[in-house]
């Protein structure tokens, strides 16, 4: 018999592995989740989630018999994994494998607000090039990058950052030990310091609007801020504000509060540049996900391990 795994949310390369090796119930497809986890939740071995989607305790309540959860993606905030470690439920994730994707796109957008090259091409496309030169932007190279989390993607960016002859500095809740770059304990005086202040920190509770007005007031009118990392993160009202008061030079968006919704207010501005969440979205590292996320379920059901576990 194959385990029987419940899946949470869609994603097709994740769902064609699965459906390889497991017996596979996808719940999304269900009209009445509630009535279906009722009649059938106790079925369940096995739970298959993505970053997005995630997992709570009412989820695991309904799946008595849940041994583990493979989620597709590096966040785990909508994961509670507190319940999982009390109902001895595993967790894996997929980490390092969309490492580079991830900061390839960080600094991607850290050239992008420098030299506003999505505002140039719309400039070009509407034929304003025939009426005047487009406005003169700010270099990025030998400037000054300011990273808040400096883990797997932050030390990533950093790396590039290397290429471009940048300064570097970073705040994370306590230094890294062995860490080239400069630590700093204040993210005001972090983002006072900061050309380029990059977020690549973990969602959730601990995070949320950790970017705050006072952030946002201290990078300044030539201040640049890249988000990579959760929407959460952000003073999202407070980064509005200041744009459009350009008591900052710019900003540089993958991700949002309230996802796909992006305020309208943000659409009308052209000192952003707005990304919908592809940081990860490359077809390599897709594969590269689904692969670690099988391989998570996979280890378990063959050998009572995960190959990368959050509990």
């Amino acid at each position: 018999m194959k385990p029987r795994i419940l899946q949470q949310g869609s994603h097709p390369a994740y769902e064609a592995l699965l459906v390889q090796e497991f017996d596979v119930h996808p719940l999304y497809k269900e009209i009445d989740p509630k009535a279906f986890l009722a009649q059938h939740g106790g079925e369940f071995v096995g739970l298959a989630t993505t970053a997005k989607w995630g997992a709570d305790e009412a989820l695991m309540a309904a799946l008595p018999n849940l041994q583990v959860i493979s989620s597709f993606g590096v966040g785990y905030e909508t994961i509670d994994l507190e319940a999982a470690k009390r109902r001895g439920i595993r967790v894996g994730y997929t980490p390092d494998v969309l490492t580079d994707c991830v900061a390839d796109l960080a600094f991607a957008l850290v050239l992008d607000v420098a030299r506003g090259t999505p505002a140039a091409d719309r400039f070009v496309r509407r034929g304003d090039w025939l009426k005047g030169n487009f406005p003169i932007m700010t270099r990025a190279s030998g400037k000054k990058l300011g990273i808040v989390g400096l883990g797997r993607i932050g030390s990533a960016i950093a790396r590039r950052a290397g290429g471009f002859d940048m300064t570097i500095r970073y705040h994370n809740r306590k230094p890294l030990e062995g860490s080239p770059f400069g630590y700093e304990a204040s993210l005001v005086e972090l983002a006072r310091w900061a050309d380029f202040l990059v977020v690549a920190a973990a969602g959730g509770a601990a995070t949320r609007k950790l970017i705050s007005r006072e952030v946002l007031d201290a990078l300044g009118p030539e201040g640049h801020l890249i988000n990579i990392a959760r929407g959460s993160v952000v003073d999202e009202a407070a980064l509005v504000e200041a744009l459009e008061s350009k008591r900052i030079g710019g900003a540089g968006l993958d991700v949002f509060e309230n996802e796909p919704q992006v305020p309208e207010r943000l659409l009308a501005l052209d000192n952003v540049v707005l990304l919908p969440h592809i940081a990860s979205a490359t077809r390599e590292t897709r594969a590269a996900m689904a692969n670690l996320a099988m391989d998570n379920l996979r280890s378990w059901f063959r050998e009572g391990r995960l190959v990368t576990a959050l509990v």
